[in-house]
């Protein structure tokens, strides 16, 4: 069986300029960054300003396992089926970070014949915007110690220091740091810690600017720590705003790259799917929409994080609106929402978890049934799109649908795009392509002017199916002064677990009965969002006992092996 970077190595590529011309971008607004793949300049958007834009369709999935469902395959996949079916169409995806890359994940470019190549370049380092950011990230960190050595002319208060050190490499012995020992001349000794790079709010903040310029404002209104007297120090206070935003200056062009079958797909930013949006970028959006019929653009996580982040922050500030959803799911995953079954990244799965089992997958369905009504409620059409597996049965298959149709979807399609390409995603793509033409009212969780309390019940009772929130007195406090200082009509995003709807990854299905616990609130200031944080969340992923890295190498002929 052909792992997926032997599919990859199969692939005969085109070169970026070939790809480029073919969706119509000029050759004075892209710049290869070697054979296959290529910058883009925004310049684009101005000479397509009054072009209008192709129907925005986002792919989103139940809480899916540790394993991952299938999202960016079928968002790749979708865009290859597409246009096997006559359409032009683009497909934008986050860029992949190297720690999980090395650790338990693998590879993030979809799968089998359904991924973007050249696929170790997606997953290695790519055009170096996760460098860029980490190098970015770090010299701000450098400006407040150094600020701190010289004087502390701003009167930060060192307890309050809010901005970590970053590294694209998954260590938990980073987590929590002493930094400036060893005497005066090596700084003023401090407690801090590591972040995984994709978690730097420089992150979130290229997924959400509109431009160069307005990449360097957001950057300038990052809060980095409080003054004694409680009021916020930016990177603008710190003078380091303009250099950050320099060593970030080519990370605003989104990244043009290729599927399997040679069409278009944009890689750009990263953010977190739960301290931060879990999307790619406006601006790789925009762009595509103004080239293509149909843009397919993934979500991060399940329709709970992702799909409502989605609309919530990244909609709310682009003002595009999709015109329909692709929701994700697997027999496995259904079966595993029944509680009967345990799936563990790195483990076998159970052999019984194989074998037709309508009983635990009836159980497990309240998990499809519930997501499909929180992306209804944002007021699109839905289509289920099934990621089918050999083991599944066509009875599994059949129960799926029903259940699907009585809660509202759409359509259901099973598809086989991992093992067939876009050919094995044509019933899918006619779907989408209906779905776009059903009326549509696209409606956000709640309104700019709610209190971030709302804001946070809002999400919790009815996205979650939670009773309620329970505010820690710290988290009140932070809210307190976040609305004292203009932060009030900042959409919330929510940091919990993507294991489940609720903020235990234990508690499976649609879990009813339980209040959401908001232990911490912190603002993204630049990215334009406050954060709050429900349960543990680990913004430095550790290594598993047996890394993915373990696997990866290199040939005699210089070619990657064992990336998957």
């Amino acid at each position: 069986m052909l792992t997926d970077i032997d599919i990859a190595h199969q692939a005969r590529l085109r070169p970026a300029r070939e790809i480029a011309d073919e969706v119509g971008i000029e050759p004075d607004e892209v710049a290869p960054t070697g054979r296959f793949k290529a910058k883009v300049s925004l310049r684009i958007l101005d000479r397509l300003q009054d072009r209008p834009n192709g129907r925005y369709v986002v792919v989103t999935a139940i809480t899916p396992t540790p394993l991952g469902e299938g999202k960016t395959l079928t968002t790749v996949g979708l865009g290859q089926a597409l246009r096997a079916v006559g359409h032009s169409a683009f497909s934008c995806i986050r860029q992949p970070s190297l720690g999980p890359v090395f650790g338990i994940k693998g590879g993030a470019a979809g799968g089998g014949y359904a991924q973007v190549v050249p696929m170790e370049d997606i997953n290695l380092h790519l055009t170096g915007d996760v460098h860029a950011i980490t190098a970015a990230h770090n010299l701000c960190a450098a400006f407040i110690d150094n600020h701190l050595h010289h004087g502390n002319e701003l009167g930060i208060a060192p307890h309050t220091i809010d901005w970590p050190r970053v590294l694209d490499i998954s260590d938990r012995a980073l987590r929590k740091v002493v930094i400036g020992l060893g005497g005066p001349m090596h700084g003023v000794p401090r407690e801090t810690r590591f972040e995984i790079s994709v978690a730097s709010e420089l992150m979130a903040i290229l997924a959400m600017a509109e431009d160069l310029q307005d990449l360097r404002a957001r950057i300038g209104r990052i809060i980095v720590a409080r003054t004694a007297e409680g009021n916020p120090v930016t990177t603008e206070d710190l003078k380091v705003a303009g250099a950050m935003t320099v060593l970030m200056r080519e990370t605003i062009k989104p990244n043009l790259m290729q599927d399997l079958e040679g069409g278009p797909v944009f890689v750009h930013a990263g953010p977190f799917a739960n301290i931060a949006q879990g999307n790619s970028s406006i601006v790789a959006d925009r762009i595509a929409l103004k080239l293509a019929d149909y843009v397919v653009t993934e979500a991060g996580f399940g329709a709970d994080l992702g799909a409502e982040k989605f609309a919530n922050i990244k909609c709310r500030a682009s003002g595009l609106e999709p015109d329909a959803a692709v929701l994700v799911c697997t027999v496995r995953a259904l079966k595993m929402h029944s509680g009967r079954y345990t799936i563990t990244s790195g483990d076998s799965l159970e052999p019984a978890l194989l074998s037709e089992d309508l009983d635990a997958l009836e159980d497990g369905m309240s998990n499809l049934v519930k997501q499909i009504e929180n992306v209804r409620a944002l007021g699109v059409p839905v289509v289920v799109a099934i990621n089918a597996f050999e083991s599944d049965s066509p009875a599994e298959h059949a129960l799926i649908a029903e259940r699907a149709a009585e809660a509202g979807a759409f359509r259901v399609v099973a598809h086989r795009m991992h093992a067939e390409g876009g050919q094995g995603g044509i019933d899918l793509a006619r779907a989408v392509v209906e779905a776009c033409e059903e009326p549509s009212s696209f409606t956000l969780t709640y309104a700019d002017d709610a209190s971030i309390v709302e804001k946070m019940e809002r999400i919790a009772t009815t996205v979650y199916g939670a009773d309620g929130v329970d505010l820690r007195p710290a988290a009140e406090r932070a809210i307190a002064a976040f609305e004292r200082f203009g932060f009030g009509r900042m959409p919330v995003c929510m940091a919990k677990t993507h294991l489940s709807l609720s903020h235990d990854p234990l508690l499976k299905g649609a879990p009813t009965g339980w209040r959401l616990p908001i232990r911490e609130v912190h603002v993204s200031a630049g990215a334009g969002f406050v954060y709050a944080l429900c349960g543990e969340m680990t913004t430095m992923p550790g290594l598993p006992a047996k890394p993915a890295g373990e696997h990866i190498d290199i040939d005699a002929g210089g070619n990657v092996i064992g990336l998957s």
